[in-house]
């Protein structure tokens, strides 16, 4: 649950050793590259940071959709020819569809004028023919044209003709622009693109025997990406005199590896601390079974170096949010049952592992909260059972559940802040964080105490929470300035700033209210389901004979809309309030993440 600390590590050997080093460094995986070879004025000529080529001759034999068996033995296979060959017949591919279409649409156009071949030049004793297809609305203009001219033929929309001129006849002189024919007769194009036909058959056919390679292209795609990737790190390397120089971030943990490497190989290293103005990449380090919040941190905002790594609260807090959105207990079980028919295939990646713990700890916190509420699939428990003994929170009492959601809401900002503290200490500025936990808890508590305590206890309530909320400010509006006291000037401004500070009291407030949601949309979740399931009673009753076949497909119908939208809710708000309230309250600055420089994992 950590920000794992880093060092900046610089190597420095012989030319000769580093397509060695460069490898050695690859196979330990440790390392986040910082580029030192100046800046190319031709990027375009620069090695690919991955196997581009190899990824896009991949994909395009898997498009395929006729399929050849897959050889399996690796007996004659050129990983770097096939690769090849399959992207000339990729291009030959692209070539001849762009030949056939032009060919076609040049077809198409000359059909109306018929199968003929241009006469020689020297057979019009200089004059030539310009061809026009001008539409028969406008035929009337070319009664004034000086020019010999023929219509060869006519629809019901237009007339083809044909000019005999020495030049080819101005502009102005007919109405419409002339048509480029070409040098080609209909029966030479119509010829050409039978061969383009012919020839697209026949790459089409490669192409399908080239699939064949799809199951080796595979497995041997991580060599090409070991190898892209190499040679665009040795590409980012100092080279001069002789020498190379390597640089990049690495974890603590990992020095070791590296200083065995250096002493091995007879190279110059340093290790260094950040600096004050170093930005390091920000490397998460959680047990793979909590991965996922890993995951969701990045999907939205990298935490800086110096800040917090939030994925286990991330984690926790938005399974949390999601039940309570979900808040029914029988949809929950639906979408456990699904996890389970895809357990195994989900186990074959580190991703797929680190997502099934995400996904069953949302079934499971679902499934939980839906039982507190009492709904399976809109239906509240038999009295005396079980599931009615559990049932312990009523999600139509609006008084409490709003409580409720804005309890979770203040304990939420009070957890953010809380972190807030910990990235300031021991600066003066950590206790303006403290000053919001102290605001939002009394603001709580005394909105509770207000409403749930009797009238004889309202004044005592009433001064500890305004006393609260007044020691909070006071915290914020003191501490919130980074300015040095240099003088008046200086009181002023931090004074300033300190207003500035206060202003955001509107924003607890308004953040605290966000956590509402969660109550509004559970309640709409539990609310359609009961509603579907009224409906469904209604027709079974009202409709003799098919009622039970229209209540079977209005229960279905219903209920799957009632868990997508529920499913859709949970994921979007849930992490909202993670994303938007949270973070704005616990993290400042963004950072980027830690890239290791590393061979690519064989999973056979």
């Amino acid at each position: 649950m950590a920000i794992e600390p880093l060092k900046r590590l610089s190597l420095v050997g012989s030319q000769e050793q580093k397509p060695f080093v460069m490898d050695r460094l690859q196979a330990l995986g440790c390392l986040h590259l910082v580029p030192l070879a100046p800046a190319s004025s031709q990027p375009e000529t620069l090695p690919p940071e991955h196997a581009v080529e190899a990824r896009q001759a991949l994909r395009y034999l898997v498009d395929e959709p006729a399929k050849r068996r897959q050889v399996h033995t690796d007996a004659g296979f050129d990983l770097a020819a096939t690769i090849q060959s399959v992207l000339e017949n990729k291009d030959r591919i692209r070539a001849a569809l762009d030949r056939r279409d032009a060919l076609a649409q040049r077809a198409k156009d000359l059909a109306p004028w018929g199968d003929f071949s241009l006469p020689p030049a020297e057979a019009l004793a200089g004059e030539k023919l310009w061809f026009y297809v001008v539409p028969l609305r406008q035929l009337r203009e070319l009664e004034g044209l000086d020019l010999p001219w023929q219509v060869v033929h006519q629809d019901n929309r237009q007339a083809f003709l044909v000019v005999i001129a020495r030049e080819e006849p101005p502009a102005e002189a007919l109405p419409v622009p002339r048509t480029h024919t070409g040098a080609l007769s209909l029966s030479q194009v119509e010829q050409q693109l039978e061969d383009a036909e012919l020839e697209l058959e026949d790459l089409e056919a490669e192409r399908r025997a080239l699939t064949r390679w799809i199951y080796l292209l595979s497995k041997h795609f991580a060599r090409a990406e070991d190898q892209a990737v190499l040679q665009h790190a040795q590409s980012q390397t100092l080279d001069t005199d002789g020498l190379f120089a390597v640089q990049g971030w690495v974890g603590v943990p990992q020095v070791p590896a590296v200083e065995a490497l250096a002493a091995e190989q007879g190279l110059a290293l340093l290790l260094e601390d950040p600096a004050p103005g170093d930005a390091p990449p920000t490397l998460l380090t959680n047990p793979e079974r909590l991965g996922a919040g890993e995951d969701l941190v990045g999907f939205y905002q990298m935490p800086a170096y110096d800040s917090f790594d939030p994925s286990r609260i991330l984690f926790f807090s938005f399974a949390i949010f999601f039940a309570m959105i979900l808040s029914d207990a029988g949809y929950a079980a639906l979408l456990g049952l699904g996890l389970l028919l895809f357990w195994g295939k989900l186990g074959r990646s580190p991703q797929g592992r680190r997502f099934r713990v995400l996904a069953g700890t949302l079934v499971s916190t679902s499934f939980a909260w839906g039982v507190l509420v009492g709904s399976f699939f809109g239906v509240a428990p038999a009295p005396g059972s079980l599931p009615a003994q559990l049932h312990i929170l009523d999600i139509h009492d609006f008084d409490t559940m709003m409580r409720l959601s804005v309890g979770v809401g203040v304990l939420h900002l009070v957890l953010a802040n809380v972190v807030r503290v910990g990235n300031l200490w021991p600066r003066l500025q950590a206790l303006a964080p403290v000053g919001w936990i102290l605001v939002a808890l009394s603001g709580f508590g005394l909105w509770l105490g207000l409403s749930l305590a009797a009238p004889a206890q309202t004044a005592n309530i009433e001064l500890l929470g305004y006393a609260g909320i007044a020691l909070g400010l006071a915290l914020v509006f003191f501490s919130s300035s980074e300015r040095p006291l240099t003088g008046a000037g200086s009181l002023l401004m931090r004074g300033l700033d300190g207003l500035l500070a206060l202003s955001q009291v509107t924003k607890i407030f308004g953040d605290t209210l966000s956590y509402l949601r969660l109550f509004a949309l559970g309640l709409a979740s539990a609310s359609l389901a009961l509603t579907f399931n009224d409906l469904a009673v209604q027709v079974d009753a009202d409709v003799p004979g098919l009622g039970l076949l229209l209540q079977l497909l209005l229960l279905l119908i219903g209920h799957s809309l009632n868990l997508a939208l529920g499913l859709i809710s949970g994921l979007v708000h849930g992490l909202r309030l993670n994303y938007i309230e949270f973070y704005n309250w616990a993290l400042s600055g963004e950072g980027y993440p830690f890239r290791p420089f590393k061979k690519t994992e064989i999973t056979e």
